[in-house]
């Protein structure tokens, strides 16, 4: 995968940390001796680059309010197509510009426009027609639907040239990416939010919500996933794309479906931080399969194994396992568990809820007296569970998210949320930390596979910040 190379330059120079981040790293001396005398393996360290003179966090970050939020969209694949119909039911939203390097999806966005009764946009194609839409004085939002080569330069430029971003996942690929990002957003002092739906969809935002109030004790532990099988999809992906990131990268490139959901459980960079992990993977079996079925390749070599297995350490102590697996023949799941010490959420192959007899667990479900440790509650009791602690954010956004669609409904959440805010100057529900805490676990995962599954330190992207806020918060105006 290639950036653009008109864009290199500016990525290089906004990497404020040395190349040789990682570099190197694990060729250092990362063996110790034990107590017993026996070898162990070290924690294998990632550089915190000092934040830059001048620069300040942006957590909790509020702009002044943007009454109709006039967006540009780069990117008009699948994903892009159907975000600009989303936006068509958001009040408060004008449509602006519409970009992709292929003419004829932009003209099939244009349609789209058309269709509901919008203006026409302006029209970006090209190589560098992205950069001439960012460089619009009249656009608040730059909406990224690309591939994963250019989310970070395309970031960086819309930022520099005075535009809040939202991105599709992952945001970025690396932790020189990562830095980069956090950096522009910081000394911009931009929004900069990843597009992760699977927050705000309807059991995950309840079963939050839940968890907010306390029906499950202390949660210790969550699990998130993303197993999906996705040999009908290779070839939809523009010039190949992400089967060759498949091919040249191991480790769980594609994490934040599960990572997102497991890590507003656990109130990371709110109070709590991710610290380690161990990553291990399985032999490419499935994927060279259908390469040389498929595509007639001869011993295709692929980097990225069958499936990947994360287990992640927290500051205070608790833990999330993380799975990756695009190739196996198995239903599509993202596990999400969430585990306290008063309760269990389970979404997939079942969605279910196991609670203590507490009294509030008593005063929120039917037939109480059959809570028990061995088996999930009824179907009664969950859906009065489910309604009881219906998400504020769900209430508002319900009915009309079901009839637009996107994932069920989660894509129109997302987006609403995102205007909401925007328009309302509140801070946003994602920022550029969660962006870059859920996007570099591919890039983590894969410096612990490369070095026989060695723990690896997981740098602190808020530079300490993550001890000042106390819990998710999602805001509402006054």
């Amino acid at each position: 995968m290639r950036f653009f190379k008109s864009i290199s330059l500016c990525l290089a120079i906004a990497i404020s940390v040395s190349s040789c981040m990682i570099n190197n790293t694990a060729n250092s001396n990362n063996k110790t001796i034990n107590h017993y005398g026996k070898q162990t393996v070290k924690l294998i360290k990632t550089d915190v680059p000092q934040r830059p003179n001048g620069q300040k966090d942006v957590l909790g970050l509020r702009l002044a309010p943007i009454p109709v939020v006039r967006v540009g969209f780069i990117g008009l694949g699948m994903r892009g197509h159907s975000a600009v119909n989303r936006f068509t039911f958001l009040k408060g939203v004008e449509i602006k510009a519409l970009c992709d390097i292929r003419p004829e999806y932009v003209e099939s966005s244009q349609q789209t426009l058309i269709k509901r009764g919008c203006p026409k946009a302006d029209v970006y194609t090209g190589e560098d027609g992205w950069k001439k839409l960012c460089e619009r004085k009249d656009l608040d939002l730059i909406y990224i639907v690309t591939d994963w080569a250019n989310h970070a330069p395309m970031m960086i430029y819309a930022m520099e040239q005075g535009k809040n971003v939202a991105c599709e996942v992952p945001a970025v690929t690396s932790l020189e990416e990562a830095w980069a990002v956090i950096n522009t957003a910081e000394r911009t002092q931009k929004h900069c939010m990843m597009l992760e739906n699977c927050v705000y969809d309807f059991f995950e935002l309840t079963t939050l919500n839940m968890a907010q109030q306390g029906l499950f004790g202390e949660v210790l532990s969550a699990k998130g996933a993303y197993i999906h099988n996705l040999e009908p999809y290779w070839n939809a992906y523009y010039n190949d794309w992400r089967m060759k990131f498949n091919k040249e990268h191991r480790g769980d490139i594609y994490a934040t479906h599960g990572m997102g959901p497991a890590c507003q459980l656990l109130n990371i960079h709110r109070g709590d931080r991710m610290t380690s992990l161990v990553a291990m993977d399985v032999p490419a079996t499935s994927i060279p399969m259908y390469l040389e079925k498929e595509r007639g390749e001869k011993n295709p070599q692929v980097k990225n194994g069958e499936m990947t297995h994360t287990l992640i350490k927290t500051a205070q102590g608790k833990t999330m396992y993380i799975e990756h697996n695009v190739a196996s023949y198995r239903p599509y799941s993202r596990l999400y568990q969430a585990i306290g010490t008063n309760g269990y959420a389970n979404k997939y192959p079942f969605e279910g809820y196991c609670l203590r007899p507490t009294e509030q667990a008593k005063k929120s479900v039917p037939n109480h007296e059959n809570l028990n440790t061995h088996n999930f509650v009824s179907q009664e009791a969950k859906k009065a569970l489910m309604d009881k602690y219906k998400h504020p954010i769900h209430k508002e956004t319900e009915a009309l998210a079901k009839k637009v669609g996107g994932h069920g409904g989660m894509d129109f959440v997302m987006d609403y949320r995102l205007i909401y805010c925007l328009q309302n100057g509140l801070p946003l529900d994602m920022d550029v930390y969660d962006l870059a805490e859920w996007s570099t676990l591919g890039a983590l995962t894969e410096l612990s596979l490369e070095n026989n599954s060695a723990p690896v330190e997981i740098p602190d992207f808020t530079r300490g910040g993550w001890k000042k806020v106390k819990g998710l918060q999602f805001h509402y105006k006054k």
